[in-house]
């Protein structure tokens, strides 16, 4: 039975070692830099939100939760640890082109609108 399965195993252990031994993208690597960046601004603009508006003002519900179960910072931090791994994995997947649309959709989606939110709201 157990040599049944070593050819399967090789298989996959040759799959990760061919991901590994291709090349560098510079794409791949600026736009894995991009969605930290965004995460980090995410997460210090939800900060500041919720220190300014309280905690309803953040939208994402799983976010939210997050935030009431462990805390501002535990909530946080954890919400954006998941997505800054998931993002690198992505990554090292070679996934560039999902990274780079994820990276547009939290500018778009979570940046933009806390950016108005400073300057157009007051507190």
């Amino acid at each position: 039975m157990f040599f049944a399965a070593a050819p399967l195993c090789e298989k996959r252990m040759a799959g990760l070692v061919r991901q590994w031994a291709q090349p560098k993208s510079r794409f791949g690597d600026l736009m894995v830099v991009a969605f930290l960046l965004m995460q980090c601004l995410d997460g210090i603009f939800t900060y500041l939100g919720v220190a300014i508006w309280g905690q309803a003002i953040e939208a994402n519900p799983l976010v939210s939760s997050a935030m009431a179960t462990a805390g501002v910072i535990g909530g946080l931090g954890a919400a954006k640890g998941v997505a800054i791994g998931f993002g690198m994995l992505l990554h090292l997947r070679r996934v560039h082109t999902l990274v780079a649309v994820l990276t547009a959709i939290y500018f778009a989606l979570a940046i933009l609108p806390w950016a108005t939110l400073f300057f157009f709201a007051s507190p």
